[in-house]
């Protein structure tokens, strides 16, 4: 394993193998694959001759410590992975301990860039704060890795930043995490617009600062950046029949309108839906030792958890998914003040395992697309690991869902 660290004009750019940019993805790759067999070894549903040998996969080649790597690509997935092992294999601390060293490089360099992008006056992007391959992704690992360093207090500091320093443009104030692109390539939303997911928006950055708050990590302001993004979700709390909900983005007309343009919400999940957000709203509340909005909070949660809710629900996997969705309520339910998510675990746990029907039978899967964390098997598997054992998670891999 070799970090292939940022090009520069004196090094000369690395060039990776498709090999091994797959190697290397929690998202669709190796990675993620890898987790789910450590897991599994964790449990006693697999060995560890397994897990090492897909793990030997990830660090076979050049590990990627460009600026482009975050949490689901390069250096700091591999990273995730390799600690997430080094309890019960020691001889993969060493090993994660080295690339540490290249996380907490990238974590400087992009924070420098954002601050140059902050001087010239530019809206943020989802690569530059997301939870994927932003600074809430790495800040993420940080919180888990390094929650005594300099890096991670950067990080909180960055994006306390952007939730009490909104932008004013042609008289209209838009929040700081506000990003000219469209949320997806066939999703258009002229003039840009705010995002309030779980992987991609205002819920990332809540679950981020209040975890870090809940963990003795905490910086100036940051108490009142909980309260701005609060706020923002009681501002834009929408009520109907199955209970509260959020819109999964607002565009510039809908933020001068004061109300979104779809008049219903959008199906449960973690990275867009109620599911997600409510979470975040839930550990904002723990933070800030508010039990009655962490009470509403919970009773939203509980509400998109009806029949009518998860019957929406078509994908077995983590980030669209009935797989989000119960690994989501499972880490709600633990902290929960009343029973309601606890009693819904069981009808979850059901679903769960007819929806990974959906796979078959074979357990490893080469193919990335549907072996992968988010969208296959591995997320799939990960969720049932937790239905099957009902404790928390003995590499804690959720923690890259921003959820615990």
């Amino acid at each position: 394993m070799t970090p292939a660290t940022n090009p520069s004009p004196d090094s000369g750019e690395v060039t990776l193998t498709l090999n091994e940019v797959a190697s290397q993805s929690l998202a669709r790759g190796a990675v993620g694959i890898a987790l789910l067999h450590v897991e599994r070894a964790w449990t006693g549903s697999g060995s560890w001759d397994t897990a090492q040998a897909h793990i030997r996969r990830v660090v076979a080649g050049q590990v990627d410590a460009a600026d482009h790597a975050g949490l689901y690509y390069g250096a700091p997935a591999v990273a995730f992975l390799l600690h997430a092992a080094a309890d019960r294999h020691p001889r993969y601390r060493a090993a994660g301990q080295t690339l540490d060293e290249h996380v907490l490089r990238l974590a400087r360099r992009r924070l420098a860039s954002a601050a140059a992008r902050t001087d010239r006056g530019e809206f943020a992007t989802f690569a530059e704060y997301d939870l994927f391959y932003g600074l809430s992704g790495i800040g993420a690992l940080l919180l888990r890795l390094h929650p005594d360093s300099d890096e991670l207090a950067g990080i909180l500091r960055y994006v306390v930043t952007l939730a009490i320093r909104p932008r004013h443009e042609d008289g209209v104030e838009l929040p700081g995490w506000w990003v000219a692109h469209d949320p997806d390539e066939i999703l258009l939303t002229s003039g840009g617009h705010a995002n309030f997911g779980m992987a991609h928006g205002a819920a990332g950055l809540l679950s981020l600062i209040a975890l870090a708050k809940l963990r003795g990590c905490v910086v100036e302001d940051q108490h009142e950046a909980i309260a701005v993004l609060t706020g923002w979700f009681d501002r834009w709390r929408q009520d109907g029949p199955d209970g509260p909900w959020w819109p999964q983005w607002i565009t510039r007309e809908e933020l001068r309108e004061g109300r979104p343009a779809h008049a219903h919400p959008g199906r449960a999940s973690w990275c867009y839906g109620t599911v997600g957000i409510a979470r975040a709203q839930q550990l904002a509340a723990l933070a800030a030792e508010d039990p009655r909005r962490q009470l509403a909070a919970e009773h939203a949660l509980a509400a998109s958890l009806t029949g009518t809710q998860l019957d929406r629900i078509t994908e077995p996997g983590l980030c669209h998914g009935i797989a989000g969705v119960y690994q989501t309520a499972y880490r709600a339910s633990r902290d929960a003040r009343g029973p309601a998510l606890a009693h819904r675990l069981p009808a979850l746990a059901d679903r769960l395992a007819l929806h990974a029907r959906s796979f078959g039978d074979d357990k490893d899967g080469d193919e990335a697309d549907a072996a992968g964390l988010l969208t296959g098997r591995a997320g799939v598997g990960l969720a049932l690991e937790t239905a099957r054992h009902s404790t928390p998670t003995h590499t804690g891999w959720d923690a890259c869902l921003l959820i615990t």
